[in-house]
């Protein structure tokens, strides 16, 4: 039955605006919500190695969000400093970091803003998880101690001419 039809037969509910599903009143409904299982689940047993050796490294780092978001598995301390995107035949990963990284690993450089880059690698196998992708993943984790320890910027004069009080 067409979400038309399901309003005109006078069924309450609404649609959801990602998935386009139709969802009954009071029924739960949350089309984004997944898991690191949920992700993991169907990775040949290569891609599995290496996607816990990336979280075995990652936690090391220390105090982190770890969460599933989409088709994406974020690491975070304020802000995500790295996510891990399975794929069929790779690991997507995605770096941010204050600089473009330069080597064979990585595949990609996106400019997210003036300050960061999203530097994507592919892995394929565990024993890719070591120096120097996981250097560049623990300069990520440190980045924001860098950006916090900055002072901010001090404010610019106006630019506006005062013009003298008339007498």
């Amino acid at each position: 039955m067409a979400y038309a039809q399901k309003v005109e037969s006078g069924m309450a509910g609404r649609e959801c605006y990602h998935c386009k599903q139709f969802v009954e009143e009071g029924e739960a409904h949350d089309c984004w919500t997944t898991t690191e299982a949920a992700l993991t689940k169907d990775l040949s047993e290569d891609l599995r190695d290496a996607w816990e050796r990336l979280r075995e490294t990652a936690v090391e780092f220390g105090d982190q969000r770890i969460y599933a978001s989409h088709h994406s598995i974020m690491f975070a301390r304020k802000v995500c400093y790295f996510l891990v995107r399975p794929k069929t035949r790779f690991l997507e990963v995605c770096i941010m970091l204050a600089r473009p990284l330069r080597g064979p690993q990585v595949r990609s450089v996106i400019a997210g803003s003036k300050s960061k880059f999203a530097n994507m690698i592919r892995i394929t196998h565990r024993d890719e998880v070591e120096a120097p992708i996981t250097d560049w993943l623990r300069e990520a984790y440190k980045l924001q101690d860098a950006v916090a320890r900055k002072k901010p910027a001090k404010r610019s004069k106006s630019r506006t001419k005062r013009i003298p009080p008339k007498r």
